[in-house]
């Protein structure tokens, strides 16, 4: 019997060792492209993702990968982790789940990338948009989308999937040009000839994110075509439709992945190219006006790696919690013969006389942020 007594005894001073062991492990600092175990010890699986904060809890919504070449489409759906300070991550599961059902537009096997969930203040429900592509169709449906829930970790409903602003004409700030608008009689260059192409049936929309303004207006920003042009988008006051008023940015110029971020009453936007799942320099955007006119401004990496933004490639921008002003790029470092081991690189922006600037850093912690 005291044997037995004495067996347990040691066994929980065993398990009460672990358990300090393990919580001396949590992290205090970010590691650009290293792996970032979750709470259960596993690589955070939220690839091409964003962020929504809600009552100080940080959301953060990614691709849920599986291993090889097949875990480039959807398998699984939409995972989903939560943390208070951004170092440590706990999975709270599959937000959104992929159908059995074959002919359902989110049917396993499908292509869904760059889930982004925003808050809606006046319905009270979590928005999820993202970019689908049907199961066996490749790269030809070009959809957007949407799925929503009653709490931040879903279980999310996926609504519908469409191609936004059929039949519409892009919006033109004061001032464009009869020469920069859109002639469907006689489309001036290979991107206008894809948007008229499209005019009857929708925009092609792939690549994407979505912004909140101050105001609380919601705004779709995605690749469209054929990702040789970005549309900016603006949604519905309750964020589950476009009203039909978008512009075009850095026509005929192939860009993705863009990631849109406010700071000083000044807009900024960052993208890439498009040169497949190979890295390739970033490029950032900025505007006066959520409307325009958007002025390309080059790469914000600096230093060595800068032309393949550090072998990674923007997703989202996050505004850095209690650091007003200042900004978090996050990237993705695909992986796409073995999709599951894609990695993560955030970095922090800095700003020097309004001119964006990313350097890489191999650790660092939210006090860079003055």
């Amino acid at each position: 019997m005291l044997k037995i007594k004495t067996s347990c005894f040691l066994w929980l001073i065993i398990a009460f060792s672990s358990n300090v062991v393990f919580a001396q492990k949590k992290q205090n600092a970010f590691y650009p492209g290293q792996l970032w175990k979750d709470d259960k010890g596993v690589h955070i699986n939220a690839h091409g993702g964003g962020i929504v904060e809600s009552k100080g809890v940080y959301y953060w919504f990614g691709e849920h990968k599986v291993a090889g070449e097949k875990g480039n489409t959807a398998q699984v759906g939409v995972h989903c982790y939560s943390s208070k300070d951004l170092y440590n991550w706990k999975d709270e599961g599959i937000a959104l789940r992929v159908s059995d059902d074959l002919k359902s537009d989110i049917a396993k096997g499908c292509i869904l990338e760059r889930p982004k969930v925003v808050y809606n203040k006046k319905t009270k429900k979590f928005v999820m948009w993202f970019h689908l592509e049907l199961l066996g169709k490749g790269y030809e449906a070009a959809r957007t989308g949407l799925a929503v829930a009653d709490k931040a970790t879903g279980p999310y409903t996926f609504v519908k999937s469409y191609r936004p602003n059929p039949g519409i004409l892009p919006f033109y700030h004061e001032g464009t040009s009869l020469a920069d608008q859109v002639n469907c009689t006689k489309p001036a260059n290979k991107s206008d000839g894809f948007f008229c192409r499209d005019l009857p049936g929708g925009q092609m929309a792939r690549d994407m994110t979505v912004f909140v303004d101050d105001d609380g207006k919601a705004y779709h920003i995605f690749s469209s075509e054929e990702n040789f042009t970005l549309h900016l988008a603006e949604l519905s006051d309750d964020y589950l439709s476009h009203t039909g008023k978008f512009i075009r940015i850095y026509v005929g110029h192939q860009t993705e992945a863009p990631a849109l971020f406010k700071k000083d009453g000044t807009y900024y936007m960052v993208g890439s190219g498009c040169t497949g799942w190979d890295p390739n320099p970033a490029r950032w955007f900025k505007s006066n006006s959520i409307w325009g006119p958007w002025e390309y401004m080059g790469n914000p990496c600096i230093g060595e790696n800068a032309n393949i933004t550090y072998g990674g490639q923007s997703t989202y921008v996050l505004p850095a919690p209690g650091k007003k002003g200042q900004f978090i790029f996050m990237a993705d470092k695909w992986a796409p013969k073995n999709a599951i081991d894609g990695r993560y690189l955030w970095l922090p922006i800095k700003f020097n006389n309004q001119k964006m600037e990313i350097s890489w850093l191999d650790k660092w912690d939210l006090n860079i942020f003055k």
